[in-house]
């Protein structure tokens, strides 16, 4: 299955409003009606995906001004194809001057055999704002995770703000100090373009300041709750 999704959000008239919606199952875009001035989207996986030989793509656009939450509203499941093949899912954003996004998915399992292959791109002007989150669930309870190659690359005007990859699903590595340390999910929390909030860690977290601005949090636990906690804390 192939399946190209688009969301363009333009500031018009005091408020945020959608001037391209456009779904494509398993990618389905369900505006929330309001009045503010922010815009609210969900995404919802209308079908079963991804699955091995699936390629995804979700294509951002927040104009001058504009403001946009995109929240999903159920996990992504990866699951294997029938011949071992792989399947992949890009997210490529693009957030004008004073534009503002909050792009929050639900976690990502990886199951038993999945090979699964995840990009994020962001390019930001200046003074835009960016806060997205991903986690990641090895495998489903007591089950042995595929394997999932994650990629984020963001800037902020010409200057490289977050360039990271991570690979997930060897079990030697995963399990190793240096990697996982055993534990079943990996979270990170990205904000550019927000206040200042000062560096801090603690066990199996931390949050960490970025050379060209920004914050990066990092936690690893044994459940999807317990790392998302980290998050909420100040």
């Amino acid at each position: 299955m192939k399946a190209h999704a688009r969301l363009t959000a333009c500031f018009e008239g005091g408020r945020t409003v959608l001037r391209e919606l456009r779904s494509m199952a398993p990618l389905t875009l369900l505006p929330k009606r309001g009045t503010g001035a922010t815009a609210v989207v969900h995404l919802v996986n209308s079908a079963t995906s991804p699955l091995g030989g699936d390629e995804l793509k979700l294509t951002i656009r927040v104009g001058p001004g504009a403001s946009l939450r995109l929240s999903g509203v159920a996990a992504t499941i990866a699951l294997p194809g029938l011949h071992g093949e792989g399947s992949s899912s890009i997210v490529d954003v693009e957030v004008a001057g004073g534009g503002s996004l909050e792009y929050l998915p639900e976690p990502t399992v990886v199951t038993a055999r999945a090979r699964h292959s995840a990009v994020l791109r962001a390019a930001l002007a200046e003074d835009a704002f960016l806060h997205t989150r991903e986690v990641l669930v090895l495998g489903r309870a007591g089950e042995r995770p595929g394997s999932l190659v994650t990629t984020q690359h963001v800037t902020r005007g010409e200057v490289p703000v977050l360039r990271q990859t991570l690979e997930i699903g060897d079990s030697t590595l995963d399990s190793s100090l240096a990697h996982l340390a055993g534990r079943r999910v990996l979270a990170t929390d990205l904000v550019v373009g927000g206040p200042s909030v000062p560096e801090a860690s603690g066990e199996w977290w931390s949050r960490t300041s970025l050379a060209a601005g920004g914050t990066l949090t990092t936690s690893l636990a044994p459940d999807a709750v317990t790392a998302l906690k980290v998050f909420e804390s100040p």
